[in-house]
């Protein structure tokens, strides 16, 4: 099975054969941030899915940002074009879960643990993050534990 690294390193000649500047521009950017965790200290040149997906979600996260920090400031212009970049970025990532499929994970973690009160969300939060990395925002997991635990 191909890699995400793999993946995008087709996807980038695709995109130049098309020449799609943005989709290019994006997947260009997604394979530098990925070609320096396969080359930090102690990755041994290789690069997990897990780790990947954790890459992609914080390129995500940090467009979305910059998009909103540009409309703020009147530069619509840059905003989508960092959202039109995002995009490209999601297509890569697992579709998120629901509030409700959320919500039916941390009953299940919630009743696993034993968990009656607010002592134990630190213990049903690391399960839950764990659980659905790279499904679900961590914010919103928080949220839902809160309001199941309190």
């Amino acid at each position: 099975m191909a890699t995400l690294f793999d993946k995008v390193s087709g996807d980038i000649r695709a995109a130049m054969k098309a020449r799609d500047k943005v989709r290019t521009e994006a997947l260009r950017n997604i394979k530098k941030y990925f070609i320096e965790a396969k080359t930090a200290p102690g990755a041994n040149d290789t690069l997990d899915d897990d780790t990947a997906l954790k890459i992609l979600q914080k390129l995500a996260k940090q467009g979305e940002e910059s998009a909103n920090t540009y409309t703020q400031a009147g530069r619509n212009d840059l905003a989508d074009e960092e959202l039109a970049q995002v995009a490209v970025v999601k297509e890569y990532l697992p579709q998120p879960l629901s509030e409700a499929e959320i919500e039916a994970k941390v009953k299940e973690i919630i009743a696993q643990t034993g968990a009656v009160d607010m002592k134990s969300m630190g213990q049903v939060m690391g399960m839950a993050t764990k659980l659905m990395a790279g499904k679900a925002d961590g914010k919103a997991i928080s949220a839902i534990v809160r309001k199941l635990l309190s």
